[in-house]
């Protein structure tokens, strides 16, 4: 979905507002959303997710062309975690059973790749 399907279902199902207005309303959201994460403030949406910030340190990389040895310098990357409301709207109990099951079959794998390695 980009910014401006955005702006049109806000304009389409909350009404009230021109579009102008429902622009302007999308874009005040995302500066604020901007500025708090530009402060090292986290965002916590209820029954959405949360957005944090992570500090990474510089660490040892690979030129993924040449395969050299780089320093990868340190930056902040941004995370977001989905609450478990948005996981259950995303994964109805017939899937997540199925992925469940899946889940479990890794699980086997990896028991028995590690007794492979053992003996």
């Amino acid at each position: 979905m980009t910014k401006a399907e955005i702006v049109q279902a806000l304009y389409s199902k909350v009404g009230g507002f021109s579009k102008k207005e429902s622009a302007d309303i999308v874009d005040l959201v995302f500066d604020m959303m901007k500025e708090t994460l530009g402060r090292g403030e986290k965002i916590k949406i209820s029954g959405f997710g949360n957005f944090v910030l992570r500090d990474k340190r510089q660490r040892p990389g690979r030129n993924p062309q040449t395969g050299d040895p780089i320093q990868i310098s340190e930056r902040r990357v941004l995370t977001f975690k989905a609450s478990q409301i948005l996981k259950q709207a995303l994964n109805p109990r017939g899937q997540s059973a199925a992925a469940g099951h899946d889940a479990d079959a890794g699980a086997r794998r990896t028991e028995g790749a590690a007794v492979d390695h053992k003996e």
